[in-house]
């Protein structure tokens, strides 16, 4: 005779009280257990371990004037490297951020040197740079098209508008008070840097503190699952690649008023640094999983890399080279850690 299924389901039900006392719920990970699991480990471990290398290696990195150096050279990077990180996030990609900042940074010049005052200027550029990223979201989310096939489209069209816009040629003679967001200081601090540190902030605060954080990473994860959830999957889609539009417009503005000029070739192979932050950040490259303070860490382990070979004197080309590997290397790393899970 067979036993009901009931005793089956109630001897689990007993099994599971026994594992807990008094039949409470688990107790959470420890803090060690934590810290193993945070995407953050291997890229806080990697940054110590370049920095450690260069201190060893060069005479003047460790500096407080060289670390400032790095601050502000990451600072670029580090911002389109947050819009890049939502929507990698999402499952998507966008090849488009250098185009969409130097464009951003000509219009702003330009209109500036039109006569246009400074804040409408820049609140035209970072307009712009929301236009694009609404328009690289339209196409993915409601068209249905490849985030990759969409952004290599737009890098082309921002690239092109450029250098119509320019003519090919670097637009000088912006006003001085222009010069603040690239080369002013913030209660001692540079602004580039007070800039990233907001974005980065905002940016952690949205994905990991609201709800629109949790339906990105819910998108990346399992896209299907999501919609049938009842997520408006288009939506938030749209508000990715939105925001990264926004950040290559920012990015825009921080270089031209560091250059105090709008260079339509800026931003050149810009997209591979920003991918490379995200990967070594311990982002996941296929989507759902990731963190923004790791994208932060990235940025800065790429920094600090770039000074220290720059320090040693090792060719710009053979930095390409080994940046390219540091991808390949993060990315193999990432799919490891997601298959052994």
């Amino acid at each position: 005779m067979q036993r009901p299924a009931t005793d089956a389901n109630t001897n689990t039900d007993i099994n599971a009280n026994a594992a807990t006392p008094s039949g409470m719920a688990a107790a959470r990970p420890g803090l060690l257990a934590r810290i193993k699991r945070s995407p953050c480990l291997f890229p806080l471990a990697g940054l110590i371990a370049v920095g450690l290398v260069m201190i060893a290696t060069t005479e003047n990195f460790f500096s407080v004037d060289n670390f400032l150096n790095i601050a502000r050279q990451v600072s670029i990077n580090a911002i389109i490297a947050v819009g890049m990180t939502c929507a990698i996030l999402s499952g998507g990609i966008d090849l488009c951020v250098g185009a969409v900042m130097a464009l951003a940074g000509t219009l702003m010049a330009g209109m500036m040197v039109a006569g246009l005052p400074p804040y409408a200027a820049i609140a035209l550029g970072l307009g712009v740079g929301l236009l694009f990223g609404l328009f690289n979201g339209f196409f993915v989310a409601y068209a249905g098209m490849p985030p990759i096939i969409v952004t290599l489209a737009t890098m082309g069209i921002a690239r092109g508008l450029a250098l119509i816009y320019t003519g090919g040629y670097p637009i000088d003679g912006l006003p001085e008070m222009f010069a603040f967001f690239g080369r002013g200081t913030v209660f001692g601090v540079q602004t580039p840097v007070v800039i990233m540190l907001l974005v980065f902030v905002l940016a952690y605060l949205l994905l990991d503190h609201t709800p629109v954080g949790r339906y990105i990473y819910a998108i990346g994860g399992n896209e299907e699952a999501t919609r049938l959830s009842g997520v408006r999957v288009a939506r938030y889609k749209l508000l990715v690649y939105a925001l990264s539009g926004f950040t290559c417009a920012l990015a825009g503005l921080v270089l031209s008023s560091r250059l105090m000029s709008g260079q339509p070739n800026a931003g050149v192979a810009f997209e591979m640094d920003a991918i490379a932050a995200v990967v070594m950040g311990g982002t996941s490259i296929s989507g759902g999983r990731g963190s923004i303070v790791g994208t932060l860490i990235g940025a800065l382990m790429l920094g600090v890399l770039n000074n220290g070979l720059n320090m040693m004197g090792v060719s710009p080309y053979v930095q390409n080279i080994i940046k390219g590997l540091i991808i390949l290397f993060a990315i193999y790393i990432s799919r490891e850690r997601k298959r052994r899970r």
